[in-house]
Parts: C-alpha cells; sequence; structure tokens
C-alpha cells in the first residue's frame, strides 16, 4: 500500500455567513496552510480534522490501493487531487498526492 501525502492549500473565512447563519462556537479548526500529513491507507493521520477527513478518505485509500485518474483526468497529475471539507463557513482546501 502506497503512502499518501496531505497538503492543507488554503483556508477561507466566510465571516458574513457565520454572523448570518451560525451559533457562535470556541473551537473550529487547528490546520495551518502549509501543513503536511502523511497517511498510511486507511488510517486518519495524528491530529487530522474528523470532519475533513470523513470527505478525503474515499479518494486517500484509492490512491493508497494504486488508482488514480479521478474523473476522467481532471488533474494535471493523475495520482493527485484537490478537495475540500464540507465546512461551508471556513472550508479548507486540500491537495492530496501519492508519495512516491
Amino acid at each position: 500500500m502506497k503512502k499518501v501525502k496531505i497538503t492543507v492549500m488554503r483556508k477561507a473565512l466566510y465571516s458574513d455567513l457565520i454572523e448570518r447563519f451560525e451559533n457562535p462556537i470556541e473551537h473550529a479548526c487547528d490546520l495551518e496552510e502549509g501543513q503536511v500529513f502523511i497517511c498510511n491507507g486507511w488510517q486518519k493521520p495524528e491530529g487530522f480534522c474528523d470532519s475533513a477527513w470523513e470527505t478525503l478518505s474515499p479518494f486517500v485509500m484509492t490512491l493508497a490501493h494504486g488508482g488514480e485518474n479521478f474523473y476522467d483526468g481532471w488533474m494535471k497529475d493523475p495520482k493527485s487531487a484537490m478537495l475540500s471539507c464540507n465546512d461551508g463557513f471556513r472550508p479548507v482546501s486540500f491537495y492530496i498526492e501519492v508519495c512516491d
């Protein structure tokens, strides 16, 4: 099984939507742009967001088992994907790629 690298590429924050719709919360996201995680198959990396993992894990598992070319040529590197977590108030974009 191949290792898969997850890199935090971008964090967004939609303050207007938070103010309008979200109840106040004290703790949302600790991830930082440039942060890197290495996955061993299906195992969620230490310190990685549970919610983001739910979105990324099927793609990580596919890449770890040798799958590639999601959506018939979507990515320039067929052994990668650009994905975002499902937080509509503060989405985080992740680049996942196979470690060679």
